[in-house]
């Protein structure tokens, strides 16, 4: 089919797939604001969670993995769906915490689960924009014909990765995994929209500055003065700027190219941030607040994860019912964004379960 480039990104289609169930798997430990006070003090926890929106955040023990909670939500996925193991054609697994920097998270998942050795396994290194990302090519290989099932496993613990002395951080980020099913679907009717795009300039301003083969702790940015190159450092001043600019026209650049108007749709899904940036696009962008989900207060920013929380959590019993037309952006870390415009429903597996030992 054809691609077109924009400004905002590449527009692209699939057809002939669809998304089967979704369950996602949360850490029992759950992290209030009232753990942050003897760090920061009441006065700056209020101040903070004024601007972030964040309640509560669920975090895993050490000893767990985004691959663990993976893991468990596959399997509660694929006993709902009754699916065969050896009908799995690809296991996708998108991340930015994977279990080990070799061998791919995905492979030692594929080993776990069981899945035969015609099952595609590998790892994509995406945080905030994954879902849509993850979405076209899984959707992309059944349109092509790669594959009939695809699983994407896509999450992020970030607690792992936080400085609990970086208030900008610490308060921010939750830990979640997903699983997607999708299936070939010979009687679809309804494509799937994609605008998918990458502003590398930014990419600095999101950053773990010390990694596997490349230490950005040295190259004399002033803003790491002091801090930890192991943790996540983000500028969140120029992470606003990059949404309030970029978000807007993919907004309408994906109604102009999926062909729907904003009526025309049941829920937009958008990356849960933090709340004082949702406020500023929603108003920015006119859209109508009683379907725009919000769950950040819960779980807090949820990185890859955030937009398939909310159809488990939010959405769940809807997706159960009927067939519901979704709007779905994510932005962030790259600085990369992706939209998508498709159908999902009635789904026979939609599920939010807490990981078990």
């Amino acid at each position: 089919m054809s691609v077109i480039n924009t400004p905002v990104g590449k527009q692209l289609r699939t057809k002939g797939g669809r998304i089967a169930g979704v369950v996602a798997c949360l850490p029992n430990r759950q992290i209030s604001n009232d753990y942050f006070v003897e760090q920061f003090g009441a006065d700056v926890v209020k101040e903070v969670v004024k601007m972030i929106g964040v309640e509560h955040r669920r975090w895993v023990d050490e000893a767990v993995s985004t691959a663990d909670l993976c893991y468990q939500a596959a399997e509660r996925l694929l006993s709902g769906l009754d699916w065969q193991r050896e009908s799995i054609d690809a296991l996708i697994f998108v991340s930015q915490t994977p279990d080990y920097r070799l061998p791919a998270t995905a492979c030692s998942l594929h080993g776990r689960l069981g899945l035969q050795p015609s099952c595609l396994a590998f790892d994509i290194n995406l945080g905030c924009s994954a879902y849509p990302y993850a979405l076209w090519l899984g959707l992309n290989m059944i349109q092509t014909g790669a594959a009939k099932r695809v699983l994407l496993a896509v999450g992020d613990t970030s607690s792992k990765v936080i400085s609990s002395s970086d208030r900008s951080t610490a308060m921010l980020f939750g830990d979640a995994a997903t699983v997607t099913a999708l299936e070939y679907c010979e009687n679809s009717s309804n494509d799937a929209f994609f605008i998918l795009g990458t502003d590398g300039k930014g990419s600095h301003n999101l950053i773990i500055p010390r990694g596997a083969s490349k230490d950005y702790s040295l190259a004399n940015d002033p803003r790491l003065e002091g801090k930890d190159p192991n943790c996540l450092y983000m500028d969140g001043t120029e992470i606003f700027t990059f949404t309030m600019q970029v978000v807007p026209p993919l907004i309408s650049s994906t109604f102009e190219f999926s062909g729907y108007k904003a009526e025309d749709f049941d829920t937009f899904l958008f990356h849960q941030a933090n709340l004082f940036m949702l406020k500023h696009l929603i108003k920015k962008t006119k859209l109508p607040m009683d379907r725009i989900p919000i769950n950040i207060n819960k779980f807090g920013n949820t990185s890859s994860a955030s937009i398939p929380l909310l159809m488990t959590d939010n959405l769940g019993l809807l997706l159960q019912e009927k067939s519901v037309r979704l709007a779905m952006f994510a932005f962030g870390v790259g600085y990369s964004w992706g939209s998508t415009v498709l159908s999902v429903g009635p789904l026979d597996v939609v599920e939010m379960i807490d990981f078990q030992l």
